[in-house]
């Protein structure tokens, strides 16, 4: 972009550039604040400095904290501790417990169940019975009102601090004493709990420590003494409800069966199938006989057709056949030794012969008489199978009809057998929670493990911790109100430093400028930059340290300060996020004015100024990092937002140089430079852009969606003002604003003691 603004007769330069007379400013001496001037760093050395000047304020409060702590703890009455210490196992005699639960295994106690123990110690039932055993509510230490009224605390009870002892009951008194003076806990991960109490008397708080853990265990005692007495009482009056219910119940089974003939017989069963079984029985004995005899005429018959010799059992048995046998036997041996001498058709040899057949058919005569006596047998038998039968399918008739009846009867008696066995229980139990009730020693849940003893050292109050917490409290609170008030006083805002700087500039020596030359102008249509300042040679009074500086223009007020503060004013209202401050030609006074119109809105707002001039050094001169890279770094990747952001030093304004000296100029036109601007926009709520003369810059980056502020040079006459402003709204700006005249040069910039600026 290259802008060129004309004024009547072309011929004549534009504008005069004026350069004010150099002034001359004394080093100013080292500042007493905790910041320096220079970087906005913390100055540990100037804070130490105020801290020993208002030591007195630190050291006085202490001394009296320490004083004071001492003498309240020394006045204070002591108290000791008696601790106490219980064991809660669960334990029980397995000798006490009733048959059905001795080879039951006991469960362990959780958490919840010893937290449960430590509040049944809290109970106020027994705080109570420990008050009445231990007489503390005739103790001065457990009733206020025994000691006489108190002014303080009636005073305080009035404003709502506190309470009025005789405002509460004297039970509510000693309660609320002996609460404060107690404390019971658990021990992590055990089943022990700790009994603690605090008394004036050590006697006393040892006794009333023990008497918390013997009341503990009574009170034990006494709840499983009053659950068997209820046990006692309610199993007393059930059972002889159950004992009328039980014989209620056997009169109904009885009278049923007798009214049902439902008798029972052996082995519990009734007559009915007893003699069911009986006949089952007869008739599987019939058929076994009649099987038998069969079996056994069959097998007799089967012999004597087929012509063997008789071998059963029962025909061998028989006395008749026995007798022929041995007959048989003593022929066949005469006829053996008749044979011997005698031929077979000796007459005595035929008479043997006939006597032995004659045998042989009597044994098989006395065969079939056996053979068909086991067939009458068989057919005995057989008789009794079909009486048996009959008998047996008469009963099983009988005992169908008889079915139902013994489903109620079975009822009935099931009935009658749970009343009974309901009857026993109680009656078992009963005998335990008898047992129980008379029993002196219950079982408890838990046993005392460490009784209290008497301690000489008090517990309260603790002196050392006291006076300690209390003395470095109030060194702590006194130093840090200091430190924080000379932190807030060194903070002030730059205006007074501003005031100071003109009476020290107004009474310096002078500054003898080696050479000042006069800045040309540039052709109307072509604005060049200014000149590189002038090296100037500062006084001292030491003659010897004589040292360059480098000029640095300082931000002052404008000729006409109503206008820029109005301007800034302006801009902020408008809610002008970016603005373009530039000028008919190159000159420091677009600079000066782009600073002074960012330190005015940064007083209400976030502020950055981004400097695309470059070869002015009053933005390096101003920022807390000279050296600091710039834009040209960053479009190189050399350098990082963090790193080309830097601060002013004489306000909150952030500055971003284009690049440090001899960068290339053809990185500003980089259209990564257009994304830099843009990430600024997102962080800041103003961004002001130093342009200066425009003449090489992109149009797009200082137009877009910006505000221009136009810094004229004095001579330029109103008509060329207006049609500048014309020409500026015509290339893309969304407003332009117009000042009478720039800043000058007229104040120095305060760098250090040493450094001053012509």
């Amino acid at each position: 972009m290259r802008l060129a603004f004309w004024r009547a007769g072309k011929d004549e330069p534009v504008v005069q550039r004026v350069v004010a007379r150099p002034a001359a400013l004394a080093a100013e001496p080292v500042a007493t604040s905790s910041f320096a001037p220079s970087s906005g760093d913390l100055d540990l050395r100037a804070l130490g400095h105020a801290l020993m000047r208002k030591r007195s304020w630190i050291i006085v409060p202490t001394v009296l904290a320490l004083v004071g702590s001492l003498t309240a703890v020394n006045m204070i009455t002591p108290r000791f501790k008696s601790e106490a210490r219980i064991l809660v196992d669960g334990r029980e005699n397995v000798f006490l417990r009733p048959n059905g639960e001795r080879g039951e295994e006991r469960s362990a106690l959780d958490a919840e169940a010893v937290t449960s123990h430590v509040q049944l110690v809290q109970s106020r039932d027994l705080a109570r019975e420990i008050i009445r055993k231990n007489r503390l509510a005739e103790l001065p230490e457990f009733d206020p009102v025994l000691r006489g009224a108190s002014p303080i605390k009636s005073l305080l009870a009035l404003i709502g601090i506190g309470r009025d002892p005789f405002s509460l009951t004297p039970e509510e008194r000693v309660l609320e004493a002996y609460y404060e003076r107690f404390t019971a806990y658990a021990v992590d991960k055990s089943r022990v709990i700790v009994i603690e109490f605090q008394s004036r008397d050590p006697d006393l708080a040892v006794r009333v420590a023990n008497s918390i853990a013997e009341g503990y265990l009574v009170l034990q005692q006494d709840a499983r003494q009053d659950q068997a007495k209820d046990a006692v009482k309610f199993y007393t009056g059930r059972i002889d409800e159950l004992r009328k219910e039980v014989s209620q119940a056997e009169s109904r089974v009885e009278d049923f069966r007798s009214k049902s003939s439902l008798f029972v017989g052996t082995n519990n069963t009734t007559l009915s199938n007893q003699q069911m079984g009986e006949l089952n029985t007869q008739l599987n004995n019939a058929r076994a006989l009649k099987s038998d005899a069969e079996t056994k005429a069959r097998l007799i018959n089967e012999m004597l057709q087929s012509g063997q010799p008789i071998e059963a059992s029962e025909v061998l048995n028989s006395e008749l056949v026995r007798r022929l046998s041995e007959q048989r036997v003593t022929l066949r041996a005469q006829l053996a030794e008749q044979s011997s001498t005698l031929l077979g058709g000796h007459p005595r040899i035929k008479e043997l012969k006939a006597q032995l057949a004659d045998l042989d058919r009597q044994l098989r005569e006395e065969a079939g008489k056996v053979s068909r006596s086991l067939d009458n047998d068989a057919r005995i038998a057989g008789g009794r199978v079909e009486s048996a039968m009959a008998s047996l399918e008469q009963s099983k008739r009988q005992a169908s009809s008889n079915n139902g009846q013994d489903v109620q009867l079975r009822a009935l008696e099931r009935d009658a057998k749970a009343k009974r066995d309901q009857l026993e229980s109680f009656l078992a139990k009963n005998r335990d929670a008898s047992a129980r009730e008379n029993l002196e020693a219950t079982p408890t849940d838990g046993r005392i493990i460490s009784r209290a003893t008497v301690s000489n050292t008090p517990a309260y109050p603790k002196k050392l911790p006291i006076v300690l917490i209390a003395t470095l409290a109030t060194l702590l609170l006194t130093s840090g109100a200091i430190a924080t008030g000379e932190l807030l006083r060194m903070t002030a805002p730059p205006a007074r430093h501003a005031i100071a700087q003109e009476v020290a500039f107004e009474t310096a020596p002078a500054i003898v400028p080696v050479s000042v030359p006069e800045p040309v102008r540039a052709p109307a249509l072509v604005p060049e930059l200014a000149p590189a300042p002038p090296v100037a040679v500062v006084e001292t009074a030491e003659p010897e340290l004589i040292e360059p500086v480098m000029e640095c223009p300082r931000i002052g007020s404008v000729p006409e300060t109503g206008e820029a503060q109005e301007v800034a004013d302006t801009l902020i209202i408008t809610g002008a996020h970016k603005v373009t401050v530039l000028g008919t030609a190159s000159s420091d006074g677009i600079t000066l004015t782009t600073l002074t119109l960012a330190r005015l809105m940064a007083r209400q707002a976030k502020v950055v100024v981004v400097d695309l001039v470059g070869s002015s050094p009053t933005i390096a001169a101003m920022s807390s990092d000279p050296v600091a890279p710039g834009l040209a770094e960053l479009m190189e990747g050399q350098a990082s937002f963090s790193q080309i952001i830097t601060k002013d030093r004489q306000s909150r304004v952030h500055l971003v140089s284009a690049g440090r000296p001899g960068f290339d100029r053809a990185h500003l036109q980089s259209p990564r430079l257009t994304l830099a601007i843009d990430a600024l926009l997102r962080a800041y709520e103003h961004v002001l852009l130093d342009a200066g003369a425009a003449s090489d810059l992109p149009a797009e980056l200082l137009t877009s969606q910006a505000q221009a502020v136009v810094v004229p040079e004095a001579s330029m006459p109103q008509a060329a003002r207006d049609e500048m402003c014309d020409q500026l709204r015509a290339v893309g700006f969304l407003e332009v604003t117009m000042l009478s005249r720039p800043c000058e040069a007229l104040d120095a910039v305060e760098l250090s003691p040493r450094f001053v600026a012509a």
